[in-house]
């Protein structure tokens, strides 16, 4: 092979950076046993009903590619969840996506022109403003700090003549904030003042601790609602979720789709035929213990507020440390967490995943709880 040659990689780029998190993922690869409190990975394994599914699929063929927007039969199941938790009897266009994520790219490609504005609220998934970079976006990033509760007035104030969307994320990846009926219907509100389409991303559903999750699609008629089977199902590689919503940014996310990501791998459609029919009330129930723990541990030493869903805790770091310095600290123990300042502007917490078995976190938190 010849000398390595660099090849002129396109600016947009030059927009995004490597995720702190993956660089944290490849750290642990390179650890002898650490407790890895990094990454939003369920630590239950995917239920073996749905893996014979996939497995019984593959056996009998169903290894073409499928419609792009999903089986049919995948997607009249997914109407008839619609129909039960919203009442929806009219047929709304559903897309079956590569993920959550991939249901993003396709939104904010379809949506986002160059200048356009996107509200996000701080702290936010981190793919959220990369990926309305590569878009030729502006992220607009709203402070929900201290408690993480969106605030009206503030979100109001970030709006301008280029405002094009407002995301959402409840339950909220990395604060495990989960938005009540009242603060949905504020935001919902603002938006149909201003005419602005709502990004409902609800990869997190299942796992709500203190009160029903309430969805923005059942506030708000113009949502574009995504659900996927990663977090709740523990089906994280086998990358499938879906979309629903106004019926023209869908048709023009299918197509885009078609040039893209094609389809949602077939045998997985399959699958998630029988995970939508498998009850993990035990698993939700697991992990409300484990929310539990992480409180009971941190909340008085940290000052940490209670999240009420997904599986993490966006915890203050020590008085006089910044959320880099203290998570330093925290590897050097053989301890991994995320440093804030990766979902936020802010380096001011850092964001701990209780996705682990009950004695990896108790380990883990003891050593937090000594090193602050």
């Amino acid at each position: 092979m010849g000398a390595e040659r660099e090849f002129a990689i396109a600016r947009r780029m030059d927009k995004i950076d490597a995720s702190g998190i993956r660089k944290v993922f490849d750290l642990a690869a390179t650890m002898k046993d650490p407790i890895n409190l990094s990454i939003g990975l369920p630590d239950f394994d995917t239920p073996d009903p749905i893996k014979e599914a996939a497995i019984a699929a593959i056996r009998a063929g169903q290894n073409r590619y499928t419609q792009t927007q999903g089986t049919a039969e995948l997607r009249a199941a997914i109407a008839a969840l619609l129909q039960k938790e919203f009442g929806w009897t009219d047929d709304r266009p559903i897309l079956v996506t590569s993920g959550v994520s991939g249901a993003l790219m396709l939104a904010f490609e379809v949506l986002v022109d160059r200048g356009d504005e996107v509200i996000i609220l701080d702290p936010y998934f981190v793919m959220y403003s990369h990926l309305v970079n590569l878009a030729d976006g502006v992220p607009v990033r709203v402070d929900t700090y201290p408690d993480f509760r969106p605030d009206p007035g503030k979100i109001e104030a970030a709006i301008t003549p280029r405002t094009k969307l407002i995301v959402i994320n409840s339950p909220c990846n990395p604060t495990g904030a989960v938005y009540t009926r009242a603060e949905l219907e504020a935001i919902a509100a603002i938006a149909r003042r201003h005419g602005l389409l709502v990004i409902s991303d609800e990869i997190y559903d299942f796992f709500c601790y203190d009160d029903p999750f309430v969805s923005m699609a059942g506030i708000y008629e113009h949502t574009l609602l995504m659900r996927g089977f990663s977090k709740s199902y523990a089906m994280t590689g086998w990358r499938m979720g879906w979309v629903t919503g106004p019926r023209n940014v869908i048709e023009k996310m299918t197509m885009l789709q078609q040039y893209s990501f094609v389809c949602a791998p077939s045998m997985v459609q399959a699958a998630g035929l029988v995970a939508l029919q498998t009850d993990m009330t035990a698993e939700v129930a697991a992990y409300r213990r484990k929310r539990d723990m992480v409180f009971e541990a941190l909340g008085p030493a940290f000052g940490l507020v209670k999240p009420g869903g997904a599986f993490y805790a966006f915890v203050p770091a020590p008085p006089g440390t910044t959320a880099t310095d203290f998570v330093t600290k925290a590897i050097a123990n053989n301890v991994l967490v995320i440093p804030g300042n990766v979902f936020s502007e802010k380096d001011t917490h850092f964001r701990l995943s209780y996705a682990t078995t009950d004695a990896k976190l108790a380990e883990g938190l003891e050593i937090l709880k000594r090193l602050a």
